[in-house]
């Protein structure tokens, strides 16, 4: 069983110029125009994580608002 080693890490998927990308503390990964596969380059990442025995955690920010 992994061991907890700290804070959690929240990966975030969002828009980002255009398209939808996974975000880690500040870097852009997993951009795509279709946020389904940001979402699975998200749970991917996560999943890495988990596997080194960080608790991880992935928001989505944009489903529901309207871009101009």
């Amino acid at each position: 069983m992994n061991k907890f080693l700290g804070e959690r890490i929240v990966i975030t998927v969002r828009r980002n110029e255009g398209l939808w990308a996974a975000e880690e503390a500040g870097v852009y990964f997993g951009a795509s125009a279709d946020k389904d596969i940001a979402k699975a380059s998200a749970s991917k990442r996560a999943r890495e994580r988990i596997g080194q025995g960080h608790a991880c955690q992935i928001r989505i920010s944009g489903e529901h608002g309207f871009a101009i």
